[in-house]
């Protein structure tokens, strides 16, 4: 540029800073198409070694609704299930609000701090108009995420009841395969049946804050009666007090209810996972329960019950399935929607004949 030009602009063009790549260049680029379905063989050896990469395109394919996909899948699980079953499973839930994700990430960094391999599957909300999710749970657990002895896989509940995603059963099983010593399970929260979540794991644990209000009375009796233990949340500062008050009466409030079939005595401890205190005391807990357990039966009682539970949800599953990806099932939904909409059919005729797979229309009934 002329030095003698005195139009000339003061603004000088520096050379860009390179920008860090957006992918650990470390893992290897077959892995990283995100469409590209693996073959079998390096599913398994990937999840057997360990590969959180691998891992992650695996619990992708079993929660795809693809027929296509189901039958990887299947195969999938059935060659890691011999090496499944080492790990403590452990379900949380609470009322929202109660900091369930904080506690996470103060648990979980406690037990990878104790050489575990930590497992975290969080469940998050559907929505019932547009089915997306925001999945943000590696957003609120950020040291947790980015732990090397943790990991954390966040799922749409896609509308299952409990607010557990309707795979979360093989994720866990995928989980231990890989290696995890401790397996999470995060619901929604209270409010749905969470008999589903409870169904699955070894350890159901309840957390609970101070001064809800009686509102929450309703939905608290049947989840009290399914916890292993509650631990009330956010017992620092000025609602230390309150939250010591609560615990007195929680315990009270559990001698009204059935002995456990474990013969184990449910807990109620107090915590603040913001500050990180009763951490170590609620994995002491969970500790005494599993070698209680263990020891008089249950444990493994339990365990076989979980097996019973994923041979009926499996067959629900693909039932389920089977019936709506049905050519013929398809269409004749399409017909009885629209007769439905006109006036022309009762929703009990058409689904009855849907399931008999039958077009008689003299059936005489059902009436509208």
């Amino acid at each position: 540029m002329d030095k003698n030009n005195k139009y000339q602009s003061a603004l000088k063009v520096q050379t860009a800073i390179p920008q860090p790549p957006s992918v650990n260049p470390n893992i290897s680029k077959r892995f990283l198409l995100t469409n590209d379905i693996l073959d079998l063989d390096t599913y398994v050896d990937g999840i057997l070694s360990g590969n959180r990469v691998v891992l992650s395109k695996a619990i992708t394919l079993i929660e795809s609704h693809l027929p296509s996909h189901r039958e990887t899948a299947q195969k999938i699980i059935e060659c890691c299930l011999s090496h499944t079953g080492n790990s403590i499973r452990i379900g949380i839930t609470g009322v929202p609000g109660a900091g369930k994700s904080t506690f996470i990430e103060s648990f979980g960094t406690f037990l990878t701090a104790k050489n575990k391999n930590v497992a975290v599957l969080a469940i998050d909300p559907s929505s019932q108009r547009t089915k997306g999710s925001i999945l943000g749970d590696k957003t609120r657990m950020e040291d947790l995420a980015n732990d090397a002895k943790a990991f954390i896989r966040p799922s749409p509940s896609a509308g299952s009841l409990g607010g557990v995603a309707q795979k979360t059963r093989e994720s866990m099983m995928l989980c231990e395969a890989a290696g995890f010593d401790v397996v999470i399970v995060e619901t929604v929260g209270v409010g749905q049946s969470e008999t589903a979540v409870h169904a699955m794991v070894d350890f159901f644990l309840l957390l609970m804050i101070a001064g809800a209000g009686d509102e929450l009375q309703g939905i608290k009796r049947g989840i009290m009666e399914m916890a292993d233990a509650l631990m009330i949340n956010k017992a620092d500062g000025e609602n230390l007090k309150r939250a010591q008050q609560a615990q007195a009466e929680y315990r009270s409030a559990l001698h009204i209810f059935p002995k456990p079939e474990s013969g184990w005595t449910p807990q109620v401890g107090i915590m603040s996972a913001l500050e990180k205190t009763g951490i170590e005391e609620t994995w002491n807990m969970i500790l005494n329960y599993v070698a209680e357990t263990t020891k008089n039966g249950y444990f493994h009682h339990r365990r076989n019950m979980q097996n019973q539970a994923i041979l009926t949800e499996t067959i629900k599953d693909n039932l389920l399935s089977n019936f709506f990806n049905n050519k013929t099932v398809k269409e004749k939904l399409k017909c009885y929607e629209t007769q439905i909409q006109e006036g022309k059919i009762n929703p009990y005729t058409a689904a009855y004949r849907l399931l008999k797979n039958t077009d008689d229309t003299d059936d005489t009934n059902f009436h509208r």
